[in-house]
This record gives structure tokens, sequence and C-alpha cells, in this order.
């Protein structure tokens, strides 16, 4: 099968991704195949093949906002069927054993292995997944709009959640990228007023059309002070500039897996007032199917910038540059 493989992480603008031909694996007992049909590319992509997350394996396949058929099913598998429509996330297999997975936070499962990181995900033609980690797609979406609700989505509203957004709240979105826009719509579907801070004039537009009740860049003051924050730029000087948006009593969540380092606070200026800051770490199989639910209900708008399979590494660099509105989506 032909695959992006990245054998050496450096800066993106030296093309680290090469197409090579590699064997087309056969599912082993509790895995199926997947024939893939869409892959979305995700900052964390991004960071992966910049060497900006440590521990991952290589040579890797990078990619986890996969959506395609199931091709093959390994010995066991009784869940799925052969053409079946499905997707794959980030988290790829939890351990199910540890007090992490006991306790419902798989995300932090000490021997997890995580899709286009650890295990080789779905920059490729083909993708080995196991059966308990995957998703039904559900109708209504095409593959290309279903893929960024793999990552983008999931991760938004687990975010979201962290956040403590309460229905009729209002929140503050610092970033505008596939995240914010899915995460917009599922807190204005809460009925939250929705305050975005963004410097691309593309991403302030696509706000405002997706009901954002006021839109400007980091710095500015906004109306009115926010309930909940949420950062998806990896930006850690973002940080003390989300907290002075928030109320008394509100929660930032910090919605990336990598961000830069964060100035130092001033304790009464920041985070006085019983304000919160907390990190969103991956995700559970839960809050994926909890996303797909609310994403058909509402049902989510995806904007997507199609890429066929071999421009991985122009999708990458327009990504770093903010030159995509909504999400880069692959296509084998």
């Amino acid at each position: 099968m032909k695959a992006m493989l990245l054998r050496k992480p450096g800066p993106i603008a030296r093309d680290r991704l090469g197409l090579e031909e590699v064997p087309t694996a056969r599912p082993g007992p509790g895995e199926v195949r997947i024939k893939v049909r869409a892959c979305g590319v995700c900052h964390t992509d991004l960071h992966t093949c910049e060497g900006e997350l440590p521990g991952g394996k290589l040579p890797v396949i990078p990619g986890h906002e996969i959506v395609g058929v199931v091709d093959e099913l390994g010995q066991g598998v009784r869940r799925w069927q052969v053409d079946d429509r499905v997707g794959a996330a980030w988290l790829h297999r939890a351990c199910g054993a540890c007090d992490f997975c006991a306790r419902g936070n798989e995300n932090l499962c000490e021997g997890a292995l995580f899709t286009g990181h650890t295990a080789d995900g779905g920059y490729a033609e083909y993708f080995l997944a196991p059966a308990d980690f995957i998703y039904p797609i559900p109708r209504g979406f095409s593959d290309r709009e279903a893929a960024p609700l793999l990552c983008a989505g999931i991760v938004g509203y687990r975010a979201l959640r962290l956040s403590d957004l309460k229905p009729g709240g209002r929140l503050a979105v610092f970033g505008f990228g596939a995240s914010a826009h899915i995460c917009v719509q599922v807190a204005r579907h809460w009925g939250c007023e929705v305050l975005v801070f963004t410097r691309s004039a593309e991403h302030q537009e696509l706000a405002r059309k997706l009901g954002a009740a006021w839109v400007g860049q980091a710095g500015e003051e906004p109306p009115r002070k926010a309930d909940s924050a949420i950062i998806f730029a990896p930006a850690g000087d973002l940080v003390a500039v989300a907290l002075e948006s928030l109320r008394k009593g509100g929660t930032l969540a910090l919605g990336g897996i990598h961000m830069n380092e964060i100035p130092p606070l001033d304790y009464n200026r920041h985070l006085y007032y019983e304000r919160t800051i907390r990190s969103v770490a991956n995700s559970t199989r839960q809050d994926g199917h909890d996303l797909l639910r609310i994403a058909a209900e509402i049902p989510i708008r995806v904007e997507t910038v199609p890429f066929p399979l071999e421009k991985a590494n122009e999708a990458l660099r327009h990504l770093k540059a903010r030159q995509v509105t909504g999400a880069a989506v692959l296509e084998p």
C-alpha cells in the first residue's frame, strides 16, 4: 500500500514525510483492517512531524482522524462486518487494567497507544485498528466531513466539558482552527454565547457565520467577561490573556497536546477569585461516542479543505501557516 512515512522529524518546510510503498498488514485477533477514504490533518500531526512530541515510534505513519470502510476482520471480531463505515481516533488502545482505566480515565492510561504517534496511523491506503476502539460514522456526513470529527471534534468536545461550560453560559475561544470551529457549534447548540479571539480575517468571518457573538484578536477587550475559556492555539502567552477574560470562578481549559512556554502569571491579576486552569489530555471512547451523537443531532457543519495523500507535507505547511479555514483532509 502507499503511505506517507515519517522517518526523521524536523521542520515541515523540508518535507518530512515521504510517499513509500509499505506492506499491507493483515488484521490480528481482535483487529480490523480499514480501507482509508479520508484522514484529517491535525496540529498533533504537525507536532509529531516536527519532533515536538516525545515518545513516538519511528518510522511512523501519522494521522489519527481516519474514516473508511472495514476491509477485513481479524479472528474473534463480531461487532463489525466488512463494508461497515467506521472511524478511528487518537486513542488507539488502552490497557483496560491500570488504575486510570478502572476509574474511567482511559485517556490517562499508562499503557496507551496513540494513532499516528506510537502506532501507525491513517496517512495511508489502509489502517489496522483494535475493533473495540473504532466508531460507527453517523449518516449525513461525507467521509471528508466526518474525518475532523474524530479528533478536532472529540478533543474540542472534551475541552468544552473540562472548561465547566454550562448551558446558557458564556465561552471565550482563543485560536480558531479545526477544533474551535466544531466546538463553537456545540456551545451554540447548548444556548451559550461565544466570544472568539483569532488573528485571521478568514477565521473571524467563519466564526461570525457560526454564531459567535463577538470576534476580535487576543489583547482586545471583549464586551463581557466569560464563564469559561478554551485555548486551542499552542501559544503559552495566551494563558494570561485568557485568564483575564474570565469572570470570578471561571475555568480555562488548554485544548492542545503541545504548548510553548507559559510566561509568569500574577496571582491576584490572573488566578485569584477561584479561577482554574486545567489541561486536556487525549480523550476517552465515551467522549468520541458523545461527540458523534451530538454532531448528528445539531448537525455540525464541517468546513474542510481537501488534499491528495501525496500532498500531506503541503497540507501540514498550510496548517502551520494558519492558511486552512476549517480542517485539512487527506484523501488517498
